[in-house]
């Protein structure tokens, strides 16, 4: 995926689509969710979009792709600090933090633990990490985004392994690859992207 050149509402623009309308699934813990904004989200930001003095699932229903679209920019881009990462992980990490929260923020720290920067793994981008991110970046221009591509493809993976209801995120109906590791690939170059064979082998223990 391309991004180098969009804007960030540009970004949460793709996000909103993507993520698609209105939605309540019983095995998803975000709850009632509509363009990927979740009930809680809404809840923690008091948008009682029909006036009734609550937020419920009908205020979710009512939320335009307008005012997602902005929700994403304040409080998933902006508030983060993911501005203050190397530009070209932004768009991953904010897409992962639109996703999975502060758990984006704790997979690319894992990563630079990895990478022999280490900071603490507790969600918040501080200036320790960016300084390490900086630095990571710049040690390895061509590879950070690929590899907290696959960090993330590995951290769907294992939520599933540790979740069996999650898997349908991760699996299609069809056996192949689910709506998790498509969004998680979208960033990863093509040459990293897990064959079919590949896929299956990862998988073989969900049977």
């Amino acid at each position: 995926m391309s991004q180098g050149t969009l804007s960030v509402r540009d970004i949460a623009s793709e996000i909103v689509a993507r993520e698609g309308g209105y939605v309540n699934d019983p095995d998803d813990p975000g709850g009632a969710t509509k363009y990927g904004v979740t009930i809680h989200t809404m809840r923690r930001l008091g948008l009682d979009l029909t006036g009734d003095g609550q937020v419920t699932p009908a205020d979710v229903r009512r939320l335009t792709k307008s005012k997602a679209v902005k929700i994403f920019v304040d409080h998933y881009f902006s508030r983060p600090r993911i501005a203050d990462l190397p530009q070209p992980l932004q768009p991953s990490v904010f897409d992962m933090y639109v996703n999975a929260g502060a758990n984006a923020v704790k997979i690319l720290q894992t990563l630079l633990g990895k990478m022999g920067f280490t900071v603490s793994v507790d969600g918040a981008i501080g200036p320790n990490t960016i300084a390490a991110t900086a630095r990571a970046h710049a040690s390895a221009p061509n590879h950070i985004v690929d590899a907290y591509g696959i960090e993330r493809r590995n951290y769907y993976f294992d939520l599933a392994d540790r979740r069996p209801a999650s898997r349908k995120y991760a699996l299609s109906r069809a056996g192949g690859k689910g709506g998790w590791i498509k969004r998680a690939e979208a960033f990863i170059a093509p040459r990293y992207h897990l064959s079919d064979t590949e896929f299956r082998r990862r998988i073989a223990s969900w049977d």
